[in-house]
Formats: structure tokens, sequence, C-alpha cells
């Protein structure tokens, strides 16, 4: 019985849990800009053995326009993406990182742009892809 119940609490675990940015990688999914919209979409392809993992992956579709403040971003991109991102390389290059003393620029080799966004307490609270990013925009 003892067994059981083990089991049952971890496969409870599993199921709970969203999957991590890498795990979603693994399984085909960018985390970083997947709306949970296209996921409901995936019956209409005959695709719903996918919705399950999809909706772990997935960000809620933005309704509201209010504008969100966060304590910490971290910029992610790799210098090889420049030359299809020149938008993110006048950025990086300009005087403009300066201005945001809570900005911290991460190279990661490979790497489309994203900008992870943290609470006060550190923790993050989204991941959001900017390759479509307009550096006039950022306040």
């Amino acid at each position: 019985m003892k067994k059981y119940l083990l089991l049952l609490c971890v496969n409870l675990t599993v199921v709970l849990s969203e999957f991590t940015t890498e795990d979603c990688w693994v399984l085909g999914y960018n985390k970083a800009n997947l709306l949970c919209s296209s996921c409901d979409q995936l019956s209409r392809f005959n695709l719903a053995i996918l919705k399950d993992h999809c909706k772990e992956c997935c960000h809620p579709d933005e309704t509201s326009t209010a504008d969100k403040k966060y304590a910490k971003g971290v910029l992610e991109v790799c210098t090889c993406k420049f030359g299809v991102y020149p938008q993110i390389q006048a950025f990086i290059k300009s005087d403009r990182p300066a201005k945001f003393p809570n900005l911290q620029i991460k190279y990661i080799r490979g790497l489309d742009p994203i900008i992870k966004l943290y609470d006060k307490d550190g923790f993050l609270k989204e991941t959001v892809a900017i390759e479509k990013w307009n550096t006039d925009s950022v306040e």
C-alpha cells in the first residue's frame, strides 16, 4: 500500500509541475514565445496528442495592456546572431544599457535573443522572445 501511495505522490508531482525551458526545448517547443492559444489549435490539425506537453510550455495570451514593472532583467543573446538581429546589436553597443542599472547582458552561444524578467525576490516571472524588438520602445 505504501508503495502505491508513494507512486501516486510522485505521479502527482510530475503532473502538477511545469516544464523548464530546457525540457520544452527537448520536446521541440520554444517556451519563450509559445502562446497557449497556439496549443489550443493543435486539435484542428489532428495533433491533440501534443496538447498536454504544449500546455506545460506555453504562456497565457496577454489580455491586459497594463504596463508591468520588474526589478531585474537579463538579456540573453549570442553575438553570432547580431547579423540577423541588428536592432539588438544596436541596443547593446549603444549607451542605452547603461541607463538600466538592473539590466544584465549575458552572451549564450547560439541563442536567439530573449529577456528574462525577475521580481524583487529574484524569482523568474517572465521570459520574452525579443526577435522583433523595437529598441526605441524600451523604457
